[in-house]
């Protein structure tokens, strides 16, 4: 397999639960200006969408958006626990969680990357975010991961878009059930290995 990826981008995410299930993957660099690969490629031609995480898989298959990629990767290795079993209870949590993740929070945060986004309009969008934030306090206060005691691929999801908050000058602190769970996710192994592949 082969996992496209940018620095700090939701790409992140795939490649810690690649190394969680300890699959053989290749990273290739993505130019996000360019939209041109490390190795050549035209990332247009690989992903039309232009942006990343995009899996390419063995058989030439390329898969995109980081929750379908997560699920897909958890379902490779299910006796790891990354995700519940397809058809079950849980397995329908966890994709409420992804689905809220990639909408609320990965969306909440990646609109501050648009430098015209300011003012006003920049406060309104930050109340929306922190009212988000207080649905994740809720739930981070009371268990360690998003599901309860189980690590899941959602928590690897969450775990790399707050980190977008430091950009922002904004400060998890003033939510500590949200930095004490960026502090466990960021003492796994995993986590570590990624950020270091992807920041030498």
């Amino acid at each position: 397999m082969k996992l496209y990826f940018f620095p700090h981008a939701c790409s992140l995410a795939p490649h810690i639960v690649l190394r969680e299930l300890a699959l053989p993957f290749d990273l290739v660099l993505v130019d996000n200006q360019a939209k041109t690969t490390a190795d050549g490629e035209d990332f247009l031609q690989i992903n039309p969408k232009g942006y990343v995480a995009a899996l390419k898989l063995d058989n030439g298959q390329v898969l995109t958006e980081a929750s379908a990629i997560l699920q897909y990767l958890a379902d490779l290795k299910p006796a790891a626990g990354l995700a519940p079993a397809n058809g079950s209870w849980e397995r329908v949590r966890l994709q409420e969680w992804l689905n809220f993740i990639a909408t609320e929070i990965h969306g909440g945060l990646a609109v501050f990357f648009n430098g015209a986004i300011q003012g006003e309009v920049k406060a309104a969008f930050q109340a929306t975010l922190f009212k988000r934030f207080t649905v994740l306090v809720q739930t981070l206060e009371r268990q360690d991961y998003l599901l309860g005691a189980q690590y899941s691929v959602a928590d690897a999801y969450l775990f790399v878009v707050l980190r977008w908050a430091a950009f922002h000058a904004i400060d998890l602190d003033k939510w500590p059930a949200l930095a004490a769970f960026q502090q466990r996710v960021g003492e796994r192994p995993a986590v570590i290995a990624a950020l270091a592949a992807e920041n030498p």
